[in-house]
């Protein structure tokens, strides 16, 4: 394995222009610390913990004043990264929400390695929180966690100096499951320059709708889990503004000249039962979204599955395969 020398070219380049249910998380495997490399600190972020002994997957853990704890990230590089001398596309991939849930969540036997195999793209997973809903919140009772900041501000700079990357707008995708969908669908919108492609799996896309379920579970899921009573988007009433920015009905412009790709679950055959009453919630804000789309001429790729809130690795496939060949290819 090569090893892992910090690219200061990066910095001279531009950074471009839950869902209605806490997921369960899946356990992963990560690299052992190692101590190669030097310092690679920058952008508010300073190293504290780092695993690149092996060859694909390498981790992080970084001290920053946007967090109130020490953030983790998974990279999982493509099979020749340390051979070809080549420059890749970048898919950001974020995951859902739960007590278990981190940016472990995708390391799975089975899971993003073996999907990935042979892909000429680097994945970055990192941590979102266990209810952090991709947002600064209004409040937070337990320290700042502003994962928004964390992620926009200063992980895709992070990355682009330190990875060999197309840090353009047509060589970075987003997606995410869940609490992560709605991530996704979110940045590509406000950060509109960042991402040509967006994913939702079983993400939500209507805060508002089913007077507010979508809102108001991001504001009781990060007051219990996350932000120590505080919230997402403020109670007894919401924070309006900060509501409409990060609704993606509301942003319907924002996704134009953009890759878009959703799936989500019928509720049909679902267990337990909990998971179908999830799901129907992402189901009709995805539904509310494609109409807006459609009025719009914006094009999307939408599928609808059976079963409940949960994340479907066949369609993943699907979608890393359009992300691959819709991004600016390996060179």
């Amino acid at each position: 394995m090569s090893e892992f020398r910090p690219s200061r070219r990066g910095v001279l380049k531009g950074v471009g222009g839950l869902s209605a249910a806490v997921a369960l998380g899946g356990a992963g495997v990560i690299a052992s610390a190692t101590s190669a490399g030097a310092a690679s600190d920058g952008f508010g972020l300073r190293i504290v913990d780092r695993g690149e002994s092996d060859p694909r997957m390498w981790y992080y853990h970084f001290s920053t004043s946007a967090i109130a704890w020490n953030p983790g990230v998974n990279v999982l590089l493509p099979d020749d990264y340390h051979t070809s001398g080549r420059t890749y596309p970048v898919l950001y991939l974020f995951h859902g929400g739960g007590t278990t849930s981190d940016f472990r969540y995708f390391d799975s036997p089975g899971g993003i390695r073996a999907y990935t195999a042979g892909k000429p793209v680097i994945v970055v997973m990192p941590d979102g929180g266990g209810a952090g809903w991709y947002s600064n919140p209004v409040t937070s009772l337990v320290g700042p966690r502003n994962w928004e900041t964390f992620h926009m501000s200063q992980l895709v700079p992070w990355i682009d100096a330190n990875f060999r990357t197309h840090a353009e707008y047509d060589g970075r995708a987003v997606a995410g499951f869940s609490m992560g969908g709605f991530g996704a669908l979110k940045y590509a919108a406000k950060y509109y320059g960042h991402f040509c492609s967006v994913s939702a799996h079983s993400g939500p896309a209507s805060l508002r709708r089913d007077i507010g379920a979508v809102g108001h579970w991001a504001n009781a899921s990060s007051a219990a889990i996350e932000l120590g009573g505080g919230t997402i988007y403020g109670v007894p009433l919401w924070n309006q503004a900060r509501v409409s920015a990060d609704n993606p009905v509301e942003r319907i412009p924002s996704y134009q000249n953009k890759r878009l790709f959703m799936v989500a679950g019928t509720g049909a055959e679902s267990i337990p039962w909990f998971s179908a009453v999830q799901e129907s919630h992402v189901l009709a804000g995805q539904r509310e979204f494609r109409g807006l789309l459609d009025q719009a001429a914006i094009p999307y790729e939408a599928h609808e599955a059976p079963g409940g809130h949960v994340f479907r690795w066949q369609y993943f496939q699907q979608d890393l395969d359009g992300i691959v060949a819709h991004l600016r290819p390996a060179a």
